[in-house]
C-alpha cells in the first residue's frame, strides 16, 4: 500500500490559565514541529494553534504574543470558559478546513510530543484516527491510578467505547473532522465519541510526565463530573439497570407478601417495627436513586433540544470577529 504524502498539521492546544506554562511548553512545540518540518513529515504550512477557554490571567496576552513573534503560533480566545472539551472542540473545528490533520494534547507538557511522529506516521499508513495511549499510570497518585482504571472499566460494562488510558491525545485526519462536525450533541465527552465515527484507527503508547509548571486544572470534583458525564452521554444502560431493579425489588415484594401471608395463617406474626422501618427506607432510597438517574437523562435532552451554542469564538490572533458554533 502507498503511503499518503506528507500533509499540513494543525497542533490544537486547549489552555485555561495556564500563564505559568506556556512560556516553557510553546518553545517545545514549535521546535517539535519545525523538526518534522525538517524532516519533511508534515509541510511547511503547518501550525500551532492555542484555544484560550476564558483564561482569567495572562494566557491570552502570551498567546497573542507567541503569535506575533512566530508565524507557527496561532490562537483563537472563547467568549467564556465553557470547559476542556468545547475548547478542543472549538480548535478542532477551526482547524478542519485548514489542515490534512490534526493533533490535540494539553499544554502542560505531560503528554510525550515526540511520539506525533508515530502518529503523523500511522496516518500515513492508512490510519485516520491515531490514539495516544498510556502505557503506565506510574506518575498518578494511587486513588487517581484506581478510580481511572475503574471508569475505564465502568465505561466497557455500560457499553460505551472507549480505549482504555487514552484521554485527549490523538491524530485526526480532514475525513474525520468532516464527518464528526455532523454531531451536534452539547454534553460533549470526546475519547467517547470519536471512536462512534469509524474509520481505520490505531493507538501509539507513550510514558506520561508530571506537569512542567503550574497547577491541574483537573481536581477530583471535575474528574468525577467529566467520568459521569461520559457515562450519560454515551449509554442508557442505567436506565435499562433501573429497570432491571425495580423487576427485581418486586418480586422480592411478592415473595415477602406470600411469606407474610402463610406466617399469618400460622399465626406466627410479631410485630416488627424495626423490619418495617428498614424495608420503608431501603425501597425510599433505591427510589430517590433511580428518580436522580432519570432527572439526569432528562436534564440532558432538556439541553440539547436548546440547541444553543457549544462556544463562541470572541477573537483570533489574525482578526476580533465572533463566531458562534
Amino acid at each position: 500500500m502507498c503511503m499518503k504524502p506528507a500533509g499540513s498539521l494543525c497542533i490544537v492546544i486547549p489552555c485555561y490559565n495556564e500563564e505559568s506554562v506556556l512560556p516553557v511548553t510553546a518553545p517545545l512545540f514549535k521546535n517539535k514541529i519545525e523538526e518534522m518540518v525538517q524532516k519533511k513529515f508534515i509541510s511547511d504550512k503547518s501550525r500551532i494553534l492555542f484555544v484560550d477557554d476564558g483564561s482569567t490571567d495572562a494566557t491570552w496576552s502570551i498567546i497573542k504574543e507567541l503569535s506575533f513573534e512566530n508565524a507557527y503560533f496561532s490562537g483563537i480566545q472563547l467568549s467564556r470558559n465553557r470547559g476542556h472539551q468545547n475548547a478542543l472542540l472549538a480548535g478542532l473545528m477551526e482547524a478542519k478546513e485548514k489542515y490534512d490533520i490534526t493533533i490535540s494534547l494539553d499544554c502542560d507538557g505531560q503528554d510525550d510530543i515526540n511520539v506525533m511522529e508515530d502518529m503523523v506516521n500511522a496516518y500515513k499508513n492508512g490510519a485516520e484516527v491515531v490514539y495516544g495511549v498510556r502505557n503506565s499510570r506510574e506518575s498518578d497518585t494511587i486513588f487517581k491510578r484506581v478510580t481511572a482504571e475503574w471508569f475505564y472499566k465502568i465505561m466497557k460494562c455500560l457499553g460505551a467505547e472507549v480505549i482504555f488510558n487514552h484521554a485527549d491525545y490523538r491524530l485526526l485526519s480532514a475525513k474525520v473532522l468532516k464527518e464528526f462536525s455532523k454531531f451536534n450533541e452539547v454534553n460533549l465527552f470526546l475519547r467517547g465519541m470519536i471512536p462512534l465515527i469509524g474509520f481505520n484507527s490505531t493507538c501509539v503508547y507513550y510514558e506520561r510526565h508530571v506537569r512542567i509548571a503550574g497547577k491541574t486544572h483537573y481536581p477530583l470534583r471535575k474528574m468525577l463530573s467529566l467520568a459521569w458525564n461520559g457515562i450519560t452521554s454515551l449509554s442508557v444502560k442505567p436506565l435499562h439497570i433501573i429497570t432491571g431493579l425495580g423487576v427485581s425489588i418486586s418480586l422480592s415484594s411478592f415473595l415477602i407478601i406470600l411469606w407474610s401471608i402463610v406466617m399469618r395463617f400460622l399465626e406466627k406474626t410479631v410485630a416488627g417495627w424495626t423490619s418495617l422501618i428498614c424495608i420503608l427506607v431501603f425501597l425510599g432510597g433505591i427510589q430517590l436513586i433511580c428518580i436522580g438517574i432519570i432527572g439526569e437523562y432528562v436534564g440532558k435532552t432538556y439541553m440539547e433540544v436548546k440547541h444553543r451554542p457549544r462556544y463562541i469564538i470572541e477573537e483570533r490572533t489574525d482578526c476580533t470577529n465572533k463566531e458562534i458554533l
